[in-house]
């Protein structure tokens, strides 16, 4: 897959912006605050519906403005697709697929596939679990659009279901009770769906983090990924079984553990059960990254999870071709050895888009279509 085009609207800071690419690396040079990392985020709107700088669309919407608007047509397997997605803060969202209007947006899902490595993406290492639970997740999507509507559905089942414990003496009474089992059933549905989508995910990106890691940090104690949920304590063979268990076995345990903890739930009026409150454990050997990696090794991890998820998604007999790989102003972040890693990957991918704000910072290996950003506007250059 490649971009072909990509224009914006109202986005960020750009007023409006259109940016002709091909095939091969494509390197936007320029200094800091011209709008070069608001291009990328702008593309992977389109493919993932969020921001990987901010949680929520309001900043998204150039100051004044009362929309933004983001255009992108991708080729893959010689057909092209074209996708719009209308942003309006605090309203819902609107999205066309090749010229017609999407009943919801997160049907365009899948249209454009990206990876994307930034300065944020150390979050995931030393960050809160929402970090590590939001990448996942977004692998998940990337892996299987539909995925969307589960996550969709699951957060709103939260939702709805801690309103409900939150007003513990009225949850107390019979029928609200009866109430409450309804929502345990939507909870253990969509979350042993969404975990073990997650749990596939975990599984087969191993050995591709292992590999990436090895090769950013040849010296360094191998990398591990486990998945962190509390199910585990209840079922063991959740996590160390050879084979993921089914959405039904995921689904009895899911409403076993409700069941014992609804007392605790109703005394806190929090949801104490599902995947909301799972983590991706990574380690460094027999050590955890948390605490005790360095700051490069930090690095070499954050990087590491980028590239196995491209490269898993290339693998990906089911995601429709090789994802555009964007690199957000992270080779000034770099030493050379990892630079080099890193590049090597960025050259045999089918397309990558780079940011920098010098351009010596570009690999040689990148060696590919320039532009330049500043003042408002962007052009080719090279």
């Amino acid at each position: 897959m490649y971009v072909r085009h990509l224009s914006v609207a109202d986005f960020r800071s750009w007023r409006a912006a259109d940016l002709e690419l091909e095939p091969g690396p494509a390197v936007l040079v320029g200094a800091n605050g011209q709008g070069k990392t608001n291009l990328v985020e702008a593309l992977g709107y389109v493919a993932t519906l969020g921001s990987h700088r901010v949680a929520n669309d309001a900043p998204l919407v150039r100051a004044g403005a009362e929309r933004a608007v983001v255009r992108c047509a991708a080729v893959a397997d010689d057909r092209e697709l074209r996708v719009e997605v209308e942003i309006v803060a605090g309203r819902a969202n609107r999205a066309r697929l090749n010229g017609s209007p999407v009943p919801r947006p997160r049907e365009i899902l899948g249209a454009v596939r990206t990876v994307l490595f930034a300065p944020e993406d150390l979050a995931i290492v030393r960050g809160d679990p929402s970090e590590r639970r939001r990448f996942l997740d977004e692998l998940v999507v990337a892996r299987t659009p539909r995925l969307a509507g589960v996550r969709a559905d699951y957060e709103r089942v939260l939702k709805q279901r801690a309103a409900l414990l939150k007003s513990a003496a009225a949850a107390r009474r019979g029928g609200d009770l009866a109430t409450l089992d309804v929502w345990d059933g939507h909870l253990a549905e969509h979350g042993a769906e969404l975990l073990r989508a997650r749990l596939g995910a975990v599984r087969d990106l191993r050995p591709h983090v292992t590999a990436a890691y090895a090769s950013v940090a040849p010296t360094s104690a191998p990398a591990t990924l486990t998945y962190a949920t509390a199910l585990a304590q209840a079922d063991p063979t959740v996590i160390e079984g050879e084979e993921i268990p089914d959405v039904g076995a995921l689904r009895a345990l899911l409403l076993a553990e409700l069941a014992r903890h609804r007392a605790a739930e109703l005394d806190r009026g929090v949801n104490l059960v599902g995947p909301h409150r799972d983590d991706l454990d990574l380690g460094l050997g027999e050590l955890p990254v948390r605490g005790y990696a360095s700051h490069g090794e930090g690095w070499s991890f954050a990087l590491a999870l980028r590239l196995g998820s491209y490269e898993l998604l290339r693998a990906d007999a089911l995601s429709g071709g090789d994802p555009v790989l964007v690199l957000d102003d992270v080779f000034a972040e770099l030493d050379g050895d990892r630079r080099e890693q890193l590049a090597l990957a960025a050259a045999k991918a089918e397309q990558s888009i780079v940011t920098a704000a010098v351009a010596g910072d570009v690999p040689e290996q990148l060696a590919g279509a320039r532009y330049e950003v500043g003042g408002g506007t962007v052009r080719r250059v090279g």
